[in-house]
């Protein structure tokens, strides 16, 4: 078996390469002009410059002949080559800019093609050090870690519950995961527009979902071998919070990554509208996480992890949204958290059953799933970011 597998792989290296060699000079040259696309990655404006990150999102290479900011020539430094598919290069333009206004850069390639692209309002890029990572941290435990810390408090109230009242809770679960979901979603499709395509755009955020689902599905396995006893249901309740607080947390790191970029290009105000707003929002999530967990008692500090394993993660996002701004990048990470979310409602879901007459759904659920949306979409409109 091994000698037909590395045999068959030969032939296929060795077809590949001949094609590759000489199959393009068997076929006829481009009767038109050449296909060049630049997409500007990254924005980081400094005393002075303007500094663009580009990726050459085109099936030619693009080289950049001269630079326009609003209609006034400047001059630059970088790409002193073309740039190939695919590869990136950083043009800086000696520019005195002015805070707060708009500028329209346009690029000049060797073949007369313009590229613009536009800066809505120029703001300093804030520069990486422990003050700024700091800061990111403080906003990250604000509108991560401390909501879902304290949406976990009604969880005496929970126990205190009948059965049918937590599945309810459960229903509600779902109905805020899946509003979660949703929101990710379309929140990494509008950020894979952004991206200029180069590694698969929308593509991007689907990837994401899947390996995540992948990767959760796993995990899932795993914790669920190590407690083969399922009729347990306080370690089935506790395995399912974990698996909800990793949804939640990919999720907000997600959030994280929008308020870290928003915040390193002067688009969001750091106050207590946004702490306030994403408080609302996220406090839900909390109760989320702790709505299995009505049949025991878990520790104090088991309650912390879960909460950290479910609000850290804006932290780290925060950072990377600041530090990397990158739309490619966001897009992916925005799919991680969908696919995440999704594996766990497939978790949930066969909690909501009767377990006397098998019903999945009835009026009681289908309630509780609407309030579990609506209640994600009202808090989602206090959300000033």
């Amino acid at each position: 078996m091994w000698v037909l597998v590395v045999g068959l792989v030969a032939v296929l290296v060795a077809a590949l390469g001949g094609l590759a060699a000489y199959g393009g000079q068997t076929l006829p040259e481009r009767l038109g002009p050449p296909v060049e696309e630049l997409a500007v990655e990254r924005t980081v404006i400094a005393p002075g410059s303007i500094e663009l990150v580009l990726r050459n999102t085109g099936p030619d290479p693009v080289a950049v002949a001269q630079v326009f900011v609003n209609d006034s020539y400047v001059d630059f430094t970088g790409a002193d080559e073309p740039i190939g598919r695919l590869a990136a290069d950083t043009l800086v333009l000696n520019y005195p800019w002015q805070d707060g206004q708009p500028y329209t850069v346009s690029m000049l390639t060797s073949t007369g093609l313009v590229i613009e692209h536009v800066v809505d309002a120029a703001v300093a890029t804030p520069e990486p050090g422990f003050e700024f990572l700091g800061l990111m941290a403080l906003v990250g435990t604000y509108v991560g870690v401390l909501p879902v810390l304290l949406g976990m408090l009604v969880l005496p109230i929970l126990r205190r519950t009948s059965g049918r009242v937590v599945r309810v809770l459960l229903a509600l679960t779902v109905g805020l995961l899946a509003y979660l979901a949703l929101d990710a979603l379309l929140e990494g499709l509008e950020l894979a527009a952004l991206s200029g395509g180069a590694f698969g755009g929308p593509v991007l955020v689907f990837l994401g979902a899947g390996l995540a689902f992948l990767a959760l599905t796993t995990v899932d396995k795993v914790l669920a071998g190590r407690r083969p006893d399922e009729r347990d249901t306080g370690s089935a309740g506790m395995r399912l919070a974990v698996m909800i607080a990793i949804g939640i947390g990919l999720h907000n790191l997600g959030e994280g990554l929008v308020i870290g970029s928003a915040y390193a290009v002067g688009e969001l105000a750091l106050g207590a509208a946004l702490i306030v707003g994403f408080a609302a929002h996220n406090t839900t999530e909390g109760l989320a996480i702790v709505a299995p967990l009505t049949t025991r008692r878990p520790s104090l500090w088991s309650l912390v992890g879960l909460g950290l394993i479910a609000g850290a993660p804006a932290i780290l996002g925060a950072v990377i949204g600041a530090s990397v701004d990158n739309a490619g990048l966001s897009a992916l990470l925005f799919g991680v958290g969908v696919g995440a979310i999704v594996q766990v409602i497939i978790q949930i879901v066969p909690g909501l059953r009767d377990r006397t007459s098998g019903r999945l759904l009835d009026p009681a659920m289908l309630g509780g799933l609407g309030a579990g949306v609506v209640i994600m979409y009202l808090t989602g409109l206090l959300v000033a970011a």
